[in-house]
C-alpha cells in the first residue's frame, strides 16, 4: 500500500473538504453568517496558511515563514472570494503536500524536524494537518447545513 497511515489520512482528508468545497454554492464562499463568523473563504484562506506553514515544516524541515504574531482569526483577502479561486488555491496548497507525505517512508516520517515550537517530527505535522483539516470540514459541513443542504458529499 502507498504511503504510511498518516500519509493516507491526510490525503483522504484533503479529498474530504474538498468535495466540501465543491458542494458549497458559490454565494456561500463570502457570505457572513453573523457578526462575529467567518466566511468559507476565511476558513480556506487559514487551512492553507496552516498547511504551508506546517507542510513546510514537513516538506522542507524548517519553518517557511514566521505566524503573524496576535493575528487572532486569520481572515481572507479581499481577491480571496470566489469559488473558483479558492478551491484552485486549496489544491495548489495541498498537492504538493499530499506528494511528499505519499513519497516517505515510515523512517522518513519519524525524521525530527523543527518547528516554531521545537524538535517535532514529518509524521505529527502530517497528523496535525490533517487534524485541522477534519476540524475546519465540520464548519463546512454546519455551513451547508445553515443553507439547507443535508447531503453526504463524500462519496
Amino acid at each position: 500500500m502507498e504511503g504510511t497511515p498518516a500519509a493516507r489520512n491526510f490525503k483522504h482528508a484533503c479529498s474530504v473538504f474538498l468535495k466540501d468545497l465543491e458542494a458549497l454554492p458559490e454565494e456561500a464562499f463570502c457570505r457572513k453568517f453573523g457578526p462575529a463568523t467567518r466566511t468559507v473563504a476565511d476558513i480556506v484562506f487559514e487551512v492553507n496558511m496552516v498547511n504551508d506553514h506546517a507542510g513546510g515544516v514537513m516538506k522542507d524541515g524548517k519553518v517557511p515563514f514566521d505566524w503573524p504574531e496576535n493575528a487572532g482569526w486569520i481572515h481572507a483577502t479581499p481577491e480571496f472570494c470566489a469559488k473558483e479561486v479558492i478551491v484552485d488555491a486549496f489544491q495548489k496548497s495541498t498537492q504538493p503536500l499530499i506528494d511528499a507525505a505519499m513519497s516517505y517512508s515510515e523512517e522518513n516520517m519519524q525524521a525530527k524536524v523543527m518547528d516554531d515550537s521545537g524538535e517535532t517530527t514529518r509524521e505529527a505535522k502530517c497528523r496535525f494537518m490533517t487534524l485541522h483539516l477534519w476540524y475546519h470540514s465540520g464548519q463546512l459541513n454546519f455551513i451547508q447545513t445553515l443553507l439547507g443542504d443535508t447531503e453526504w458529499h463524500w462519496k
